[in-house]
């Protein structure tokens, strides 16, 4: 994750040198499939230079590091930069791959961030008409970026935050077939949220514990959620008072943070506020570890529903 260093400037010497490498695409820049060029000229790359250039640089150390430590193929390399304030344009993603070729990176996936809102756990939020032509653009950059750097055959576009943005997965699923290219949906965190509804329906002690972690979650939300400013929404108003939960059933506590958006108990706020405080139920320590041990079958049911009938099927069916 090199968000960090976005726009951060790179060694004068070092902006030199990759300019020099990459003069030769200021102009008319053609890919494949595109029925446009991008126009490049001097100003745009040294921008671009100056907003990635040291981030690409970074990424680049660690993954020497990775290879001195682990061995080089021991590991899948990804580069994300989704967690920042304005996403990456298609054109702009050329030249990120162009510097990732320039270092060296085996880079396996990678995530930009898009136009719209990928907040954590919830529905796309945005012109579902720009995505499209945007995820389009992006694909046919990473074929090009392939055949024109030497990059992986196996580089693919990584949709951080990508677990149920359920309103493009046709569009996204469409665009694969199109152009016979992968994916990499991130869904990580909608897991988390599939294992606390299956300890809300579980047997009384978990769905306790799951109360708890909420009303913990409740009363540490700037720590929670600081770090995630960019890809969540949270209206604290709209967030039920802990003592109210503690009054729930399990199946009314499961059905507010279950991604069914049209159900009356759902509310996308508690959603993901408990999206982002995972890090509370590694505090739990082994308390949490049984929890999911005595609950493991409810639990595997809610991951294994989440991620075929609302992921995969929406995206490949």
């Amino acid at each position: 994750d090199v968000a960090a260093y976005i726009s951060k400037p790179a060694q004068e010497a070092d902006i030199d040198g990759a300019r020099e490498y990459l003069n030769k695409y200021i102009g008319e820049l053609f890919i494949s499939g595109l029925d446009h060029p991008y126009k490049v000229g001097p100003d745009d790359l040294d921008r671009i230079l100056n907003q990635y250039l040291l981030a690409i640089k970074n990424a680049g150390n660690l993954y020497r590091e990775l290879c001195e430590r682990k061995g080089e193929d021991k590991f899948i390399a990804e580069i994300s930069m989704d967690e920042v304030e304005k996403p990456q344009s298609p054109m702009e993603l050329f030249f990120i791959l162009a510097l990732i070729a320039r270092e060296g990176i085996k880079v396996q996936t990678i995530a930009p961030k898009f136009s719209g809102r990928f907040n954590k756990g919830v529905d796309y939020v945005g012109e579902v008409s720009e995505f499209r032509k945007e995820f389009e653009e992006d694909l046919l950059v990473i074929k090009f970026a392939i055949k024109e750097f030497g990059m992986m055959d196996s580089l693919k576009l990584s949709i951080h935050s990508g677990s149920d943005k359920f309103s493009i997965y046709p569009i996204m699923g469409e665009l694969l077939k199109k152009h016979d290219i992968g994916i990499h949906v991130k869904t990580a965190g909608t897991t988390w949220l599939e294992e606390v509804i299956g300890l809300a329906m579980g047997d009384q002690n978990s769905l306790q514990l799951v109360k708890t972690i909420y009303r913990e979650a409740y009363g540490r939300q700037d720590e929670l959620c600081g770090p995630y400013a960019d890809v969540i929404d949270i209206d604290p108003a709209k967030l039920p008072d802990p003592s109210e939960v503690d009054e729930w059933s399990g199946e009314q506590f499961a059905n507010s943070i279950r991604h069914i958006p049209d159900h009356p108990s759902y509310n996308l706020n508690m959603r993901q506020l408990l999206h982002v405080a995972y890090k509370l139920a590694a505090e739990k320590g082994e308390e949490y570890i049984r929890a999911l041990r005595e609950n493991q079958d409810i639990i595997a049911f809610q991951v294994e529903t989440n991620i075929f009938d609302r992921h995969l099927k929406r995206l490949f069916a």
